[in-house]
């Protein structure tokens, strides 16, 4: 669909068409392409469009193309748009108008994984092997990176249900780790989360998983790995320390809820929580 604008000049009024475009909430314009358009019908619009965009003091310009029309990114590029993130379904493209530094974020910088500690009453920790990647063979606790709009305690009892069978319940957050340059140059956070097992049956997930199996502590402990020595150190010191209730860490609080009335969570230590309010 094309907007026509009337444009007054000295002249009189003449209609201009322009590409149909919403307000942002940052003083921008976001552009949703949706029907299909010849790129160089395209670019002459998109030229238009820009000019009264300045005109109108706008400053981002967001242009959303969805995966079937990607032949407009050529005539959106040599107007001096640059991508900014990708999804399955649609490229996400930006062009910032005032002539000063662009304060609008990157794409994300990090993704998110979380990793479980499953203890069971015989001090034996739930392990997996990987079937790949640089891991492959060693003895590890079960991880997983969490999806879009996943929460922390969900994400977690999805990844042990999957790759074990094991039910789960999350109890903490026990601490939080960051590398760097881990995939496509983005940086991760490990989330280390205490689970409580709610069976104990194994059944692997074959397609990735090798082997699962409840490991003593002290044999866990005496695996050495070279990408993995120094978080399992802490791993196994926490272990020990929960065991004894020596350490405390962070559970989820609601705090706010989408308009799909999705809950979004503070993780904090409640028994700190208690200690301010009674101040």
């Amino acid at each position: 669909m094309v907007l026509t604008d009337q444009v007054s000049y000295d002249g009189g009024i003449e209609n201009v068409q322009r590409l149909p475009a919403t307000d942002d909430e940052f003083g921008g314009v976001v552009v949703n392409m949706i029907e299909h358009m010849d790129p160089d019908v395209f670019r002459t619009l998109l030229k238009i469009s820009m000019s009264q965009w300045k005109l109108q003091g706008k400053k981002g310009v967001w242009i959303k193309l969805p995966i079937d029309l990607s032949n407009l990114v050529d005539a959106a590029v040599k107007e001096g748009f640059r991508y900014h993130h990708a999804e399955p379904t649609y490229l996400m493209l930006l062009n910032w108008i005032p002539e000063t530094i662009n304060p609008i974020p990157g794409n994300a910088s990090h993704i998110a994984r979380v990793g479980a500690i499953v203890l069971n009453h015989k001090r034996e920790m739930l392990v997996v092997q990987e079937k790949m990647g640089v891991l492959r063979g060693l003895w590890k606790i079960s991880t997983g990176i969490l999806h879009e709009g996943e929460d922390i305690s969900a994400g977690i009892v999805r990844e042990v249900k999957e790759e074990t069978g094991i039910e789960t319940e999350f109890v903490e957050v026990l601490a939080f780790s960051q590398e760097h340059k881990v995939f496509f140059g983005k940086s991760e956070i490990l989330f280390l989360c205490m689970m409580r097992p709610l069976s104990f049956d194994i059944q692997i997930q074959e397609t990735e998983i090798e082997a699962a199996k409840w490991m003593p502590l002290e044999e866990y402990a005496a695996q050495v790995s070279g990408q993995e020595q120094g978080l399992r150190k802490y791993i196994t010191e926490l272990c020990i320390a929960n065991i004894g209730r020596n350490c405390s860490g962070f559970t989820p609080l609601p705090v706010t809820l989408d308009s799909d009335g999705n809950k979004s969570y503070i993780y904090l230590n409640k028994g700190d929580l208690s200690e301010c309010f009674s101040i």
